[in-house]
């Protein structure tokens, strides 16, 4: 079971460099590490979980945040619509399709970053990530083609910049010019 300390933290080398593709075949290390982070995120969404083992909450996780230099990451998060993304992914790439510019109102965070940041992260409006999907229930690996916008693309990017070497708070700025709100905070 993955735990907190488990997490490298910001400063760590390994989250600053470009992981490494994964072979098609997962061995069965990989597989084992790809169950292991999506347990991770599930429990740290379950409240009693999370409380007894101290887990911060996540809606992903990549594998350079455990110190492994490999392109896995995975994300099981509900859109404002109750749609559920969950998935292991392999090898992704990331084509932009929508370049205006969004962002987390209230700024992003991190479980590999322990601070309180101040800042915007700019993230696409809309991205297309090619990948291989590892489907444990069903042990076997399918290509897949997943188009993200709004909060879901902001989620997916976060997790993709893992991979490539890059915390978002190596891009926060105090405003973004053009940019918009993923959505709106409404308060009463």
């Amino acid at each position: 079971m993955i735990l907190m300390d488990d997490i490298i933290r910001e400063g760590h080398p390994t989250l600053n460099k470009k992981a490494k593709d994964v072979p098609e075949i997962l061995s069965i290390n990989d597989k084992k590490l790809a169950k292991e982070m999506l347990e991770f995120v599930l429990n740290s969404q379950d409240h009693e979980i999370a409380t007894k083992y101290d887990l911060r909450p996540a809606v992903g996780i990549a594998a350079p945040q455990l110190g492994i230099e490999k392109r896995i990451f995975v994300i099981s998060v509900v859109d404002f619509d109750n749609v559920l993304y969950e998935y292991i992914l392999l090898n992704p790439t990331m084509e932009i399709i929508d370049d205006s510019l969004i962002y987390l109102p209230g700024g992003e965070g991190c479980l590999s970053v322990d601070r309180v940041t101040e800042g915007l992260t700019p993230r696409y409006n809309k991205v297309k990530f090619k990948a291989l999907r590892y489907e444990p229930n069903a042990d076997i690996v399918v290509p897949v083609e997943i188009t993200v916008s709004g909060y879901i693309g902001i989620v997916f990017q976060h997790e993709y910049d893992h991979l490539e070497g890059v915390l978002f708070t190596e891009k926060l700025f105090d405003k973004i010019d053009g940019g918009k709100p993923a959505f709106e905070i409404i308060s009463d």
